[in-house]
């Protein structure tokens, strides 16, 4: 068997993250005895090291929706070295925001104004090739597993304690 890339041995959890959503699936919202079912997807976060998965639910696929849910992961676990995904418009409408952003936070007159606080990381954003889901195979995999992993639709609308609520 051949040797893996350095990037999936020897950095530390999720300092090489790959990312892609799955859904929609459908939760309870709100009050137990009267719930509100809401769609919902989901963000699977994948550490290329450990393998270790991180989920954020996002209330749609919109690259605002997905900004929100990167940064509850940075809250959590720190901001990735390197984030892979695929080509999905909400992932590159995304690497647009953060580029545009990165591009004012380097510009000389703004670098100065900012305090040590408000710095970015040197992340970078690495997609697969299109029509290529098969070199997205690690996130893949979490996100079938976390489909085999759920209820069926009619077991998390019956009450019982398979529903989720959020």
């Amino acid at each position: 068997m051949g040797m893996l890339p350095s990037a999936r041995t020897t950095p530390p959890p999720f300092y090489v993250t790959g990312v892609d959503f799955a859904g929609p699936f459908l939760v309870h919202r709100g009050n137990p005895r009267k719930p509100t079912r809401v769609k919902v997807y989901a963000s699977i976060f994948v550490c290329f090291a450990t393998k270790a998965v991180h989920i954020e639910l996002c209330t749609d696929l919109t690259a605002d929706a997905f900004i929100a849910a990167f940064n509850r992961f940075c809250a959590r676990l720190g901001v990735p070295h390197s984030l892979h995904s695929d080509n999905g418009t909400n992932f590159v409408g995304t690497k647009a925001e953060f580029d545009e952003v990165q591009h004012l936070l380097h510009h000389p007159d703004t670098h100065q104004a900012l305090s040590d606080h408000a710095t970015t990381s040197n992340m970078t954003w690495k997609f697969i090739p299109p029509r290529a889901p098969h070199f997205g195979g690690l996130w893949e995999a979490a996100v079938k597993a976390m489909k085999s992993k759920r209820p069926p639709p009619e077991e998390t609308f019956s009450g019982t304690s398979n529903s989720a609520h959020i």
